[in-house]
């Protein structure tokens, strides 16, 4: 069996192809090392993926039509999870023209080609972002969508691409609705790794709106349970899922009441404009789908990110 994970050398494209290469399938890996955060840290995911004999890494942009051409000519992948993209909500408001060129154009570039030779099931990253600023908690796949930045607009687009590629080719797309994913080599950008890198380095944590939002906090190791259960169904009806554990956590309390987080040095500033107050998904599809039914407590999952931070020293590195 033949998986092709693209962003392999990001946090969720590193775990699945992880987890496929520990059961010995062989995992075909292609990412181009953006230096959106740390290369560094990303190289050091892809030293540790190459401990396994199956895994194969090919570096290169997925927007050179060329040779993202070449290098799928005359392979048949039986599962495709597409984790490119670019990330960071706020990042967004910046430089808004890498959202169209890395989240929109590469994804049509990259079905656009799958087409012609197509995996049982692909699947992509979408986001909660897609949903905006909603009211209607817990949010299902079924909501409008009314994204408030580019790169939740980047993701809804996806989403209706995906569809036409569905309905025309016939091709088993599912979008993954993630929410708030966090875990061992989580992105430096991300809420708790930037409190570790705090805490260990130092450092004042800038804490928007005071921290006055909520946060559907998902454990990775879940994420995987996920597809692990999934990512072999017949999924033709299914187009997207909710990846979430259904329980938000207000973010002043994570630092208020954690022993581990409790004496960061904190700044209060205003909330940034790219921010929602409050995601909290549905996760009743996915858990019907998946056979899955209880995750991670969130503070089980904190203490085991924060020990591996800890242990590998991963302030030093990012």
């Amino acid at each position: 069996m033949k998986i092709l994970v693209t962003g392999v050398a990001g946090f969720i494209g590193f775990s699945i192809a992880e987890n496929f290469l520990k059961k010995d399938f062989v995992v075909y890996g292609i990412d181009n090392f953006d230096s959106y955060y740390s290369i560094k840290f990303k190289k050091l995911r892809i030293i540790n993926l190459k401990n396994y004999k199956n895994f194969n890494f090919y570096n290169f942009d997925l927007n050179n039509r060329k040779k993202l051409k070449f290098f799928l000519k005359n392979k048949k992948f039986d599962y495709v999870f597409h984790m490119a993209a670019q990330a960071g909500v706020r990042y967004s408001y910046f430089n808004p023209q890498k959202y169209i060129n890395t989240n929109i154009l590469m994804f049509i570039n990259l079905f656009n080609l799958l087409k012609d030779n197509i995996p049982k099931n692909i699947f992509y990253a979408s986001s909660s972002s897609v949903y905006g600023d909603n009211i209607n908690f817990p949010l299902n796949e079924e909501q409008s969508l009314r994204p408030i930045n580019i790169y939740g607009v980047s993701k809804k687009l996806n989403e209706v691409t995906a569809d036409f590629f569905r309905r025309i080719y016939k091709m088993n797309i599912v979008g993954l609705r993630f929410f708030t994913v966090y875990g061992e080599w989580g992105r430096p950008d991300m809420f708790l790794m930037k409190l570790f890198k705090c805490k260990f380095d130092n450092l004042t944590f800038h804490l928007n709106n005071k921290g006055n939002h909520q946060r559907d906090f998902t454990y990775i190791g879940d994420v995987i349970k996920i597809l692990n259960n999934i990512f072999q169904k017949n999924l033709l009806h299914v187009k997207v899922l909710n990846i979430c554990s259904g329980k938000p956590i207000n973010i002043k309390e994570i630092i208020k009441k954690n022993n581990l987080l409790n004496n960061i040095k904190t700044n209060y500033v205003s909330k940034n404009k790219a921010d929602v107050l409050k995601t909290h998904g549905s996760n009743f599809k996915v858990k019907k789908l998946s056979g899955i039914k209880k995750f991670l407590d969130f503070n089980d999952g904190l203490k085991k990110t924060y020990n591996w931070y800890k242990k590998f020293n991963i302030s030093n590195i990012t």
